[in-house]
């Protein structure tokens, strides 16, 4: 869908590909365009309401999934578990991220 904004082209036309994904995500000063990559941006805003799960453990939604993900562990501690929604796949591929950054 992006490739086909950018560069025109629809179901039986591939456009032009002026420039390569990689280098429009890269900085303006690096010869770029500066778009944000948008597999980081939304790791990122799941990772946030991973966070919502360490820093409000009593919100409702913290308590579904505590009480379906991980109900002996905590967040950070939990398996991916059988047959997993998709939601809980993408929260679980972004508690790294939470890792990465917390103390």
């Amino acid at each position: 869908m992006l490739n086909s904004f950018w560069w025109g082209g629809g179901h039986h036309n591939k456009g032009i590909r002026w420039m390569s994904w990689e280098r429009m995500t890269s900085l303006k000063s690096e010869g770029g365009m500066g778009f944000r990559d948008f597999k980081a941006f939304n790791l990122a805003m799941i990772a946030k309401q991973g966070w919502n799960f360490l820093s409000k453990p009593n919100s409702l939604v913290a308590k579904i999934f505590r009480a379906r993900y991980f109900p002996r562990s905590s967040f950070l501690d939990s398996k991916n578990g059988n047959n997993p929604s998709f939601v809980w796949r993408s929260l679980w591929k972004a508690k790294d991220v939470l890792k990465l950054g917390s103390r």
